[in-house]
């Protein structure tokens, strides 16, 4: 594969082009490989941090009939808020009938899919904070979390993605060219999408204390990523980033060659890494025109973590596409095969609504964010870029383009949690 100019700005998601033949091992991860001489010049901007803070999504026309954003994402915060506690009180219950929930703001209510009859309690609770409406599922998260790791065990690399669908009707399977017969292996009902490949998927020169959304590349490889969001280990802040972009003790350095810090802890079944450097609780971020080109770029700050939900609408934020918005959450709680890497799990897949960049190349390991309803100005960890579709979701790239970079309306990231605790991190540092 090419490799960027020593000097350009890195991130994850290089498109390697390496002879396979298991089918579905085929995501491109998020970053991308040293730009080649003739690489066009990174976008202009101011040294060091970003001064101001801004929002990133006022100035943008909201889907669903919502006057703005700020409306849809505030009744989304109270749908997360009340499937965050049906999750957890029905997992509490290892006989819970409960599959999955839907909160997808455009729909107006939050969708709770439950086998049997569930709790009335639990249902009045939620109908207190959001109008919610129960559906009758087919199958239980756990039975289907359990079909899942049986047609992984039975497929293999011809899987690309497995996991539950929120409805609780069976499985969501990726694959590259499908794959005959997934029902009778699996044992429950399955919803195959063919085509499907995963790939591993200023900002430019910012100073310690690090924020997410900023370049950075492998000394040893001279390949890069983008930074992720401030979390706490053992007491200690660190820099959370995807685990293809590096291996253990490999040095990270900014695109100036400021080094920023050692591959202290890593995860491969997450696609998490922390970086042994000083963290802040703040996320690059801007604004763009109707073009897509940049107009201005701010920082915002980090309220806490949360765990996106399908039918969420998200953004994210990677050292060369820029700040991408319009993305909704179509699946959660999968397991990818990531090309040339890993199996993934604790992974979403989440896909632009307008069809335009989700991430490409070069910005794994950059944050997925939600922002705030009541304050958009600020925003909650969900997420980690790991991967893009680079089968039949290719599109135009925005922000830094150098020849041959990809970029895809169809994503993969780690929700936050479970990439959290793929390394040890009790927390996200707030801003």
């Amino acid at each position: 594969m090419t490799r960027p100019h020593p000097t350009a700005p890195r991130s994850a998601g290089v498109l390697r082009r390496v002879a396979t033949t298991a089918f579905g091992v085929t995501m491109l991860v998020a970053g991308v490989a040293a730009a080649p001489a003739t690489a066009a010049p990174a976008p202009t901007a101011p040294h060091g941090k970003a001064a101001t803070t801004g929002s990133f999504v006022d100035s943008t026309p909201a889907p669903g009939g919502f006057a703005s954003w700020k409306e849809l994402l505030t009744l989304q915060q109270r749908m997360n808020t009340a499937a965050a506690r049906i999750t957890s009180l029905a997992e509490r219950n290892p006989k819970s009938g409960f599959a999955g929930v839907v909160a997808d703001p455009t729909a107006r209510q939050l969708q709770v899919y439950w086998k049997g009859e569930p709790p009335a309690d639990l249902v009045a609770v939620s109908r207190t904070t959001v109008p919610t409406r129960v559906l009758p599922a087919a199958y239980t998260r756990r039975e289907l979390v359990a079909a899942a790791a049986k047609l992984r065990r039975s497929a293999g690399d011809k899987l690309t993605t497995v996991g539950p669908r929120a409805d609780g009707a069976g499985l969501l399977v990726g694959t590259q060219n499908g794959l005959p017969g997934a029902a009778s292996l699996a044992g429950v009902p399955v919803t195959v999408q063919t085509g499907v490949a995963a790939s591993p998927a200023t900002r430019w020169d910012d100073t310690a204390p690090w924020w997410g959304g900023a370049a950075w590349r492998n000394t040893s490889t001279g390949g890069g990523c983008s930074t992720g969001f401030g979390v706490f280990r053992a007491g200690a802040a660190r820099v959370l980033s995807a685990a293809h972009c590096a291996n253990i003790n490999v040095v990270a350095a900014d695109p100036t060659g400021q080094t920023i810090g050692a591959v202290g802890v890593r995860n491969t079944g997450t696609d998490t890494l922390l970086l042994t450097a000083s963290a802040g609780g703040r996320v690059f971020n801007n604004s763009t025109d109707a073009a897509g080109a940049v107009v201005s770029e701010f920082n915002n700050q980090v309220i806490g973590a949360l765990a996106s939900q399908v039918g969420n609408f998200v953004c994210t934020s990677g050292a060369y596409s820029g700040t991408r918005c319009s993305i909704q959450v179509k699946a959660r709680d999968l397991c990818i095969n990531v090309r040339d890497f890993a199996t993934v799990c604790g992974q979403v897949q989440a896909e632009s609504t307008t069809r335009t960049n989700a991430v490409g190349q070069g910005d794994s390991g950059g944050p997925v964010q939600i922002v705030n309803g009541a304050n958009t100005l600020q925003v909650w960890a969900t997420g980690t870029n790991t991967a893009i579709d680079d089968f039949n979701t290719l599109t135009a790239c925005t922000g830094y383009v150098p020849t041959g970079r990809k970029c895809a309306w169809r994503m993969y990231y780690e929700d936050i949690i479970s990439g959290m605790a793929g390394v040890g991190a009790s927390g996200v540092i707030l801003g």
